[in-house]
């Protein structure tokens, strides 16, 4: 008879460790990219609000030498994808008020990744919400692109640094429960 472990998929070793062994690179590099995303929106705004540049020219830093990144829906759709993928990935490693805030931050990127979808789904088709010239979301309806997207990555970003500061600093019962080894020892300890 095969073991448990050998009949289980590939994936459920790699979820696995990635929220025991490996959680905290994970996070790590989960956060890598989502500042990454993050400095890009931020260079965005600046050269739109403080540089005064044209919006067709404010592209971020990556837009400048490769302009068609800023205007690939699959770009930002990976990009929420992946933010998707990561926030699901990581959850199973918190306890207690650090995977409460974890899920915050993953249902809006929820609907965050749904917004992208509906975005691609209109560039793909050439059918855009309500005959508009270009692919909008439906929150783009009421705030323009570039503070929407401002917004967005604030209200998905802010939930999961409160979990990730909760997760280093877990309460007795929730470091009991903890599956990895992110949070130091607490001081005192042997």
């Amino acid at each position: 008879m095969a073991s448990q472990s050998s009949a289980l998929p590939p994936s459920a070793g790699l979820i696995t460790s990635m929220n025991t062994d490996y959680h905290r690179a994970g996070l790590n590099v989960f956060l890598v990219i989502v500042l990454a995303h993050w400095a890009e929106h931020v260079a965005q705004a600046v050269q739109i609000y403080v540089l005064g540049w044209p919006l067709r020219e404010a592209r971020g830093v990556l837009g400048r030498p490769f302009p068609w990144l800023v205007t690939s829906e699959w770009m930002h759709y990976g990009y929420a994808l992946v933010m998707l993928a990561g926030l699901l990935l990581l959850r199973r490693g918190f306890t207690g008020r650090a995977r409460t805030w974890w899920t915050i931050s993953l249902g809006i990127q929820v609907w965050h990744h749904l917004e992208h979808l509906l975005l691609l789904i209109q560039a793909l088709t050439g059918n855009n919400l309500l005959g508009r010239p270009v692919p909008t979301s439906l929150i783009q309806l009421l705030v323009p692109r570039v503070e929407l997207h401002l917004f967005y990555n604030a209200v998905v970003f802010a939930p999961m640094v409160v979990a990730m500061w909760l997760h280093r600093r877990p309460n007795r019962a929730e470091r009991a429960a903890m599956t990895c080894r992110c949070a130091p020892a607490p001081t005192g300890a042997a």
